[in-house]
């Protein structure tokens, strides 16, 4: 009877720890926004919500084609500058034709898609470059992300002082700003076109991951290059084909946040590869390759979002927000190295 319930009580104890194990880091973010929520309970409002998740869906969309990147295991410290390239071009290319500060003054206006698909290109070819990098040379996708990070950030900032000498590109033609800032109003909630379109998107890359050869074999790659190749898998064009999509996200992701915020500089999507790698770790995507859902990715970015919406909401110094940042994506990865060591 004894040795029965040492048994039981064992496997309740496996069982506890195999729970906070897999659930840790949400249970720390979750008790971090209830504590926020009880210290301001102002912060609960349909208007908060809708900022939220006008400021997450450009994310989400960043976060869905790294998370690509990740699952290979790879990563991107460009994507942020793949998103500002591109929304300095939409910008640049978008304005009213009657605005003073015009760019291009004498061209006529352009059908909204043009500029689109131009940034899309943009964004595509150094996508290319990149997966060339890690697939032919073998490159550490970090070294190979940093130095295309570097180039496009250059690029950009020659293009942005080309055509418009350092300053702020705005005077956007009111058909961008409808696309990037329009709503559809549900009764007292107001929900954003830009919200619409993270969760087709979402959507799209649920069917790629899930419903397609090419998704199936991103996690064969991912959790077993060697293994993968042996099955026949052809791991170049995999890796070049997930980097182009991770390419087009990036672009339709500065396209909208261009449009979202009414500007463009080259300062443009500084730092949001960190915010999307922190939110795919924090929602399950291992650093290893191989492991991650998509839901994880949508609910990291959406906890992610919301606790960086409570503290700038709270006045927090933005010091300490780094540091709290810092130790969230700090804690994720201890935790993710925790679960590769125990599976081991």
């Amino acid at each position: 009877m004894k040795i029965t319930q040492s048994k039981d009580k064992a496997e309740m104890i496996r069982s506890v720890k195999h729970f906070l194990m897999q659930y840790a880091i949400y249970l720390v973010l979750v008790a971090i926004i209830v504590t926020i929520v009880i210290l301001e309970p102002s912060i609960l409002s349909v208007r908060n919500a809708t900022f939220i998740l006008q400021q997450a869906a450009p994310k989400l969309i960043i976060a869905l084609g790294l998370a690509g990147l990740i699952l290979l295991g790879g990563t991107d410290l460009s994507a942020g500058r793949m998103v500002g390239i591109a929304g300095v071009i939409c910008a640049s290319l978008l304005q009213k034709p009657d605005y003073a500060l015009r760019i291009f003054k004498t061209m006529a206006p352009l059908p909204i898609i043009v500029p689109l698909l131009i940034a899309i290109g943009v964004c595509v070819f150094f996508a290319m470059m990149h997966s060339m990098l890690i697939s032919f040379f073998q490159i550490a996708p970090f070294i190979a992300s940093l130095g295309m990070q570097m180039i496009v950030y250059g690029v950009m900032s020659l293009y942005f002082d080309g055509v418009n000498n350092s300053s702020p590109i705005g005077g956007f033609d009111t058909r961008f700003t409808k696309i990037a800032q329009g709503s559809i109003q549900m009764g007292s909630f107001r929900l954003p076109w830009i919200v619409i379109y993270a969760l087709v998107i979402t959507f799209f890359f649920w069917v790629l991951w899930y419903r397609t050869t090419l998704g199936r074999n991103m996690y064969a790659v991912g959790g077993n290059k060697e293994a993968a190749i042996v099955s026949g898998v052809n791991t170049k064009r995999v890796i070049i084909l997930v980097y182009i999509l991770a390419g087009v996200a990036y672009a339709l992701a500065g396209f909208l946040d261009a449009g979202r915020t009414g500007s463009a500089t080259n300062g443009l999507g500084e730092g949001y590869e960190l915010d999307a790698i922190a939110s795919c770790v924090v929602g399950g995507v291992s650093l290893r390759g191989g492991v991650g859902r998509i839901s994880g990715v949508v609910t990291g970015v959406l906890i992610f979002q919301v606790l960086s919406y409570c503290l700038v909401y709270m006045d927090i110094n933005p010091y300490i927000q780094f540091i709290i940042k810092g130790m969230i994506i700090i804690f994720a990865t201890v935790v993710d190295t925790q679960k590769y060591i125990k599976k081991r």
